[in-house]
């Protein structure tokens, strides 16, 4: 629970996908350097587990490293020993739900439905990550929580510059974010990488004053 607070305080995941190890290492630099705190690199990017381990020994005490895109619990196990701290996944897998509660690793899977959304409960899952978000929209986040308000929800899929503010507003404890802040120049990845910090901070600040 300790690392899923983390996640919460922090309000935002970066979301790494890359074609080479290079560029996955590059981009999990220049989010750090932009102030994020928490940051997922998936199992789409070749040789992901030694990009964990790389990113876990060059800054690992610095950040919350998790792996994402991990579909069954033999993925799960391999990030997990390579270095990742949480694991992400698109979809809702019980033998990976199980697998990460023994190693007590958070397991942060995607769903959409509330079925699903009651079974990740029901698997003890700490942090649920709504997802494709785009698909539904912030307002959907305020219809689950009338009959699961006790249900913490990412968002990703989506979620930008121009949208993250009323994600967070709606009710999103995090958001998820890949290709609205991993794309570009190192220089304005960090920028960008700055600029969601600030309005993560500024619209969990509005929430408190309302």
């Amino acid at each position: 629970m300790e690392i899923v607070e983390k996640i919460i305080d922090s309000g935002i995941v970066a979301v790494i996908r890359a074609d080479s190890p290079s560029k996955a290492v590059e981009l999990c630099r220049a989010c750090k350097e932009g102030g994020i705190v928490a940051i997922e690199v998936t199992f789409s990017v070749p040789h992901a587990t030694e990009v964990i381990q790389q990113i876990d020994r060059e800054m690992g005490d610095q950040i919350l490293l998790g792996a994402g895109t991990v579909l069954d619990p033999y993925t799960a196990k391999i990030a997990i020993e390579a270095g990742a701290k949480y694991i992400v996944a698109p979809n809702l897998s019980e033998e990976t739900a199980l697998l990460c509660n023994k190693h007590r690793v958070p397991y942060i899977p995607g769903v959409l439905t509330p079925t699903e959304i009651v079974k990740a409960l029901e698997l003890g899952v700490p942090l649920i990550k709504l997802f494709p978000a785009s698909a539904v929209g912030p307002s959907y986040i305020k219809a689950i929580h009338g009959p699961l308000p006790q249900a913490k929800i990412m968002p990703t899929g989506g979620v930008e510059l121009e949208n993250v503010k009323e994600w967070i507003k709606a009710g999103a404890v995090a958001v998820g974010v890949g290709g609205g802040l991993t794309k570009g120049t190192k220089e304005q990845i960090i920028e960008k990488a700055k600029k969601f910090v600030q309005l993560v901070r500024e619209a969990k600040q509005e929430i408190g004053k309302m």
